[in-house]
């Protein structure tokens, strides 16, 4: 049994709120060890189940329980008419909703069949490439968009993401198909055991999350609804979704549909063994992607000192994996509190054959400008040595157009690395030209699988790749407080409950003067007032959107003892929180 599995183990806190041991002083660490402690995390995801009240990744009944989803996945590919299957959620898994529907549309077309994949992302199209969190409270919005999504089809079949099992956006959508059993089957995916979704109350509602998952349970019995949510291990940094639970959302959502597209066109059968293969081959990838991680490590390094010097790091990528750069650029500035000009990512031909709802969002502004033609226009010309540049593609790409991409970099600056993917035996000439312009490659040849889609295996590693070179940069540049985000905006009600929560278990101190702390940061104020207090919760959220470092402030005149403007200047002085907090504590202390 792992330390994080014992009742006494931050026992209030939910399996994807808990910090995970692994990783207590990863704040402290060089890149090769940060690399080292994310892969010991994302091991763990595959651990087998040790008899404790947590289901695993490959445990027998959550395999069984996939394989169930995918014959009725099955079922709705063999007779399509009127038939849809929607992918929906917020931050993170909307992104992962239309990336994995995205594909598998592309898989139909190919076949010339009819697409049967939606998705649906809180904060619409825009929140694909930038933080949109407060509609993730907003389960009247999630009713709304699903309405307009599944308009005259009379079978829907609803997967709800929702990591922590605690969006109000997705809750009111599995809320709205329990409503409309003759049309909906939800399906609900997560990472903690139904007891321990979010209980709250939500405005305006009659229901809470786990009420709604309480009404699924016996629904489930009967496969009318379905609760695929497997224990995957607290994440490397508490709270950072993002990462395994991404990782783990995307890798059950691709065998619950390549199972069901092997059966339904190439006559495969659903069993317990091709499911397990099919998971086994994705513990492969995880395995073969930290085989590199010295050169990953160099990546993280680079990223690091370029955000420590308040320069940039851009991702540019071609195929399905620009847009695994996409998704990791826009994360960094919701959990990081990063500008997003910090870590950016473009993709070859922008939104030409994105197949996203809205189509182009360019009009929107710069963050929204994601073709390489706006890197080069826009970004290229400020960039000098100090900033990192990271070529993401595969042998399947137009390799003629990255030499080309390499070549225009190089003129400007020599921070240029690279992260290519091919199969083995395939190797590309063109590519030793691609590594003479670099200052380092990370090329990884993967044999063919027994089992799963290697381009699907390529996305995955290079997930893993860029999380770890956002995150670890973030890490070195100063963003975490042992292994806690620290630096996390306060723009809806999780984020504000994790803050105060966080505050508390550093600080030491109750509940209340945690709140009124991170409130007297959200308000900037050195005295709270009985109406700040009064307030709702979406006026305390929509003034913390506006807000830098809320929580890094609350803590450290908390620890100190210091006013709001005394830890202000503090900060300025020595951004590392740790060492702020050090360097005002007597030495006794300052370990702690």
């Amino acid at each position: 049994m792992h330390e994080w599995e014992l009742p006494d183990y931050e026992p209030l806190l939910p399996v994807s709120e808990k910090s995970n041991p692994l990783t207590c002083d990863i704040d402290q660490a060089p890149a090769s060890r940060i690399v080292m402690m994310l892969q010991s995390c994302d091991k763990e995801m595959f651990h087998k189940e040790t008899g404790s009240t947590y289901q695993r990744l490959l445990g027998d009944k959550m395999v069984k329980n996939i394989m169930e989803l995918s014959e009725k996945v099955e079922l709705i590919l063999k007779e399509p008419q009127d038939s849809l299957i929607v992918l929906s959620g917020c931050g993170t898994s909307g992104r992962l909703a239309f990336l994995v529907a995205s594909s598998f549309n592309s898989a139909l077309r190919q076949m010339h069949h009819a697409e049967l994949y939606s998705y649906i992302i809180a904060g619409g199209d825009r929140a694909l490439f930038s933080s949109q969190e407060a509609p993730e409270d907003d389960p009247q919005l999630g009713v709304l968009s699903l309405k307009k999504v599944c308009e005259g089809k009379k079978r829907v079949l609803f997967i709800g993401i929702s990591c922590g099992l605690s969006a109000p956006f997705v809750a009111g959508q599995l809320d709205f198909c329990l409503q409309h059993p003759d049309v909906y089957t939800p399906v609900v995916l997560g990472f903690n055991p139904t007891r321990q979704a979010r209980n709250e109350s939500i405005p305006g509602c009659t229901f809470t999350f786990l009420s709604v998952l309480q009404r699924m349970q016996p629904l489930a019995k009967s496969r009318k609804a379905f609760l695929i949510n497997p224990s995957v291990g607290p994440e490397a940094i508490s709270g950072s979704s993002r990462m395994k639970a991404g990782s783990a959302t995307k890798m059950l959502l691709e065998v619950i549909f390549c199972a069901a597209h092997a059966a339904a066109f190439s006559r495969a059968s659903i069993t317990h063994q091709s499911i397990l293969q099919h998971m086994r081959a994705y513990e492969k990838t995880v395995e073969m992607t930290y085989s590199h991680s010295e050169a990953i490590a160099g990546l993280v390094a680079a990223a690091g000192k370029s955000l420590l010097c308040g320069k940039r790091v851009c991702y540019l990528g071609w195929g399905s994996l620009a847009m695994l750069g996409l998704i990791d650029a826009s994360e960094c500035e919701p959990t990081f509190g990063a500008a997003y000009e910090d870590i950016q990512a473009f993709r070859s031909g922008g939104y030409q054959g994105l197949n996203n709802n809205e189509g182009s969002l360019a009009f929107l502004g710069a963050r929204f400008c994601i073709a390489h033609e706006d890197f080069l226009l826009h970004v290229l010309p400020s960039l000098d040595d100090q900033d990192t540049v990271i070529l993401i593609y595969a042998q399947f790409d137009d390799v003629s157009e990255v030499v080309n991409m390499a070549g225009r970099v190089r003129e400007k600056m020599s921070n240029l690395h690279a992260v290519y993917h091919q199969a083995n035996g395939d190797a590309d000439t063109s590519q030793d030209e691609i590594i003479k312009l670099c200052a380092s490659a990370l090329t990884i040849s993967w044999p063919s699988p027994v089992s799963g889609s290697l381009p699907h295996m390529w996305e995955l590693s290079t997930k893993l790749v860029l999380n770890a070179v956002s995150t670890g940069a973030h890490v070195l540049k100063g963003k975490i407080y042992q292994n806690h985000m620290i630096d996390v905006q306060v723009t809806n009600s999780k984020l504000y409950r994790r803050a105060t929560r966080l505050i508390q278990k550093l600080s030491g101190h109750s509940e209340f003067r945690c709140e009124d702390a991170l409130l007297m940061s959200i308000y900037q104020v050195e005295n709270l007032t009985e109406d700040i207090r009064s307030r709702d919760m979406t006026t305390h959220t929509a003034t913390g959107k506006e807000r830098t470092k809320v929580v890094p402030l609350a803590l450290v005149s908390l620890l100190t003892g210091l006013s709001l403007k005394e830890a202000g200047s503090c900060l300025e002085l020595q951004p590392i929180l740790r060492e702020a907090v050090g360097s005002r504590l007597p030495a006794s202390m300052s370990k702690t």
